[in-house]
């Protein structure tokens, strides 16, 4: 650069300097001067803040960037936005854009596949665009319903502003630390109380053991005795007791039949009186023999009987 002159070389420097800040200032806007994006148009009614260089995403991942925009003066309401998208990327047909953007404000166009199989749209093809207020939008139309909300909120402010005021709500607040305390000597009460219940416990299963044992022993006694039972001949047994039962209903109509010996000996009187004289008599006699007896038995050698 010997033979180049001040002037030269400043204006060389100058004009380096002009082709790194272009090149530099599209780099940062994302542009990408060196490539070869197919070139589509959307079409919106409102933009919504949306500006040159803002990415175009497709399933959140950004396949190119907005070249310009421009507003129709002619026909108030139609903005049509030059955008610059990745030839990889094939836009199948009924392909939509919407405008959406987040708490901070940042604006992008979200790109609304269509099905594949409808064919592809070609460059420079026109895609219909919509606004997507987002969590912005869905704040501002709650808008009016909070509005509507706060009068209500300030009776009801009003209204606790009021109860907090009323002295009962102090005594309130005593009466529940009272019965706080209640419910922590009930408390520790129950604590007492199942830890003698949990040391109690061992012997009271102990007790129900043996109590289940003997009752599997009164159980299998049962069932023995039940077996016993099985085995007798009941239909045998009954048989005999219905002959016992028949031969003492025989008996005792034989009793009752005045032919019967021992029906008359029951039921003839002159029979009891007789055989009550009978037995009179005897006994008089045994004692005349007792009182004489020589009367009835003798034995003599020299003399005779004494009369």
């Amino acid at each position: 650069m010997k033979g180049f002159t001040k002037e030269i070389k400043i204006a060389l420097v100058a004009i380096v300097g002009i082709v790194v800040l272009f090149f530099g200032m599209n780099f940062l806007k994302g542009v990408n001067l060196f490539s070869s994006d197919n070139v589509y148009y959307i079409t919106f009614s409102n933009i919504s803040g949306l500006t040159g260089s803002s990415p175009i995403m497709a399933d959140g991942y950004q396949v190119g960037t907005v070249k310009s925009i421009s507003y129709d003066f002619e026909k108030r309401g139609q903005i049509l936005a030059e955008v610059g998208i990745d030839k990889k990327l094939k836009i199948p047909q009924g392909t939509t854009a919407e405008i959406s953007s987040d708490l901070l404000g940042n604006v992008q166009v979200d790109l609304i596949l269509g099905e594949e199989g409808n064919g592809i749209l070609e460059p420079l093809s026109t895609i219909d665009g919509m606004l997507n207020a987002g969590a912005l939008g869905q704040v501002k139309n709650m808008v009016p319903q909070i509005e509507k909300m706060l009068p209500k909120v300030d009776s009801i402010l009003a209204s606790v502003n009021a109860l907090l005021a009323d002295p009962a709500i102090g005594s309130t607040l005593k009466n529940a630390e009272y019965v706080t305390k209640d419910l922590t000597v009930t408390t520790g009460e129950l604590n007492t109380l199942m830890a003698g219940l949990n040391k109690a416990v061992p012997g009271m299963m102990s007790k129900a053991d043996g109590v289940l044992d003997n009752a599997s022993a009164t159980m299998g006694n049962a069932a023995r005795v039940t077996d016993n039972l099985s085995k007798l001949d009941l239909e045998g047994t009954l048989a005999e007791l219905s002959t016992t039962l028949e031969n003492l209903k025989t008996f005792t109509a034989k009793l009752n039949d005045n032919q019967g010996s021992l029906s008359l000996l029951m039921n003839d009187p002159s029979l009891y009186h007789n055989l009550n004289s009978t037995i009179a008599h005897a006994d008089s006699l045994m004692v005349n023999l007792r009182e004489h007896p020589k009367r009835y038995v003798h034995f003599s050698v020299f003399g005779k009987k004494d009369k």
